[in-house]
């Protein structure tokens, strides 16, 4: 089947009546599911809680099995993966399989030539156990001239992925960034169908980093996807959760009211998905929260949120 003509099954939190069935073969029924949206331009909806590989690197692989089996069960079809993020696609690939079909599957390269790229994507491929790949992105682009200049030139990346994409092993292209200028200068060179953006209270707020780059994105139709929505800030000098969230290269919201505010917060913004931070806790913790309340914020949160952006250190800065 071609998969640019594949179908996706369309679930919401209303989906009372849906039966979904799990690793053990066993049915759920009336179980609350996590809203969709649209994915940018394109008619594909995806979970507005989406699965980051980190959460099984270095899991057990039954352990693994579990946890997407749960997620799934629970609503998320948008699952997203990357070479970089250690054994996470050997784990994730056998645990996504029964799913496959019905889900959003993302995948990256931080390779900027063409051969690497070529390398990283059909590892990835055998790894995933997947014959396509419905979003793959340019990983972590920083710096304009070395990354998206990079990728562009003769012997960049682009060509080849531009290739897969008209080959049907690839059917949405994007990028994920974590600078303003770089994210600008991505979406003005390429038409891509996404961005992977931080969206966080703090750095939002208190720095207006991200307004600019979802507006651009809306106005390009790219649909935007969010990381860091459970961002406190950078990881304080011998903090004790260091230890404990090892997998969180930033100090994650862990008490639940206050990540509730921050994910309301991101989610209440022009996006169609946030992915949570790697920990399989906070994970969990964004999914039941999504599946709570993602109503949009009080005046009373939002001053809450403002208040709070401006006692932390946020992660990201415009430059």
């Amino acid at each position: 089947m071609n998969p640019t003509r594949r179908k996706f099954i369309k679930t919401t939190a209303l989906a009372g009546a849906s039966l979904v069935v799990g690793a053990s073969g066993a049915t759920a029924s009336n179980m609350a599911r996590l809203e969709r949206r649209k994915f940018g331009r394109h008619a594909d909806e995806l979970s507005i809680i989406g699965f980051g590989g980190i959460v099984v690197r270095d899991a057990d692989p039954a352990d693994a099995a579990r946890i997407v089996a749960e997620a799934y069960e629970k609503g998320v079809n948008y699952f997203d993966v990357a070479p970089s993020y250690g054994d996470a696609e050997v784990k994730l690939g056998p645990a996504l399989a029964p799913y496959r079909r019905n889900c959003f599957l993302a995948c990256k390269t931080s390779k900027r030539d063409r051969e690497g790229a070529e390398k990283d994507f059909q590892r990835s491929l055998e790894l995933m156990q997947t014959d396509y790949f419905d979003l793959y992105q340019l990983h972590a682009i920083t710096d304009v001239a070395r990354d998206v200049d990079a990728v562009f030139a003769a012997g960049g990346v682009m060509d080849f992925l531009m290739e897969e994409r008209k080959r049907g092993r690839i059917r949405y292209l994007g990028f994920s960034a974590h600078s303003i200028e770089a994210a600008t200068a991505a979406l003005d060179r390429y038409d891509f169908d996404s961005i992977l953006f931080p969206v966080n209270f703090a750095s939002y707020l208190a720095d207006d980093f991200g307004p600019q780059i979802l507006k651009l994105a809306e106005a390009k139709g790219a649909a935007r996807l969010a990381l860091k929505a459970m961002a406190r800030q950078s990881w304080p000098k011998d903090s004790p959760l260091r230890q404990e969230y090892k997998k969180c290269w930033y100090e994650p919201m862990v008490e639940p009211e206050q990540a509730a505010l921050a994910l309301r917060f991101t989610l209440g913004k022009s996006v169609t998905s946030a992915i949570p931070p790697g920990d399989e806790r906070l994970f969990r913790l964004a999914v039941d929260l999504a599946l709570k309340n993602i109503q949009p914020l009080s005046g009373a949160e939002e001053k809450e949120l403002m208040t709070l952006s401006g006692e932390v250190n946020p992660l990201f800065r415009r430059a």
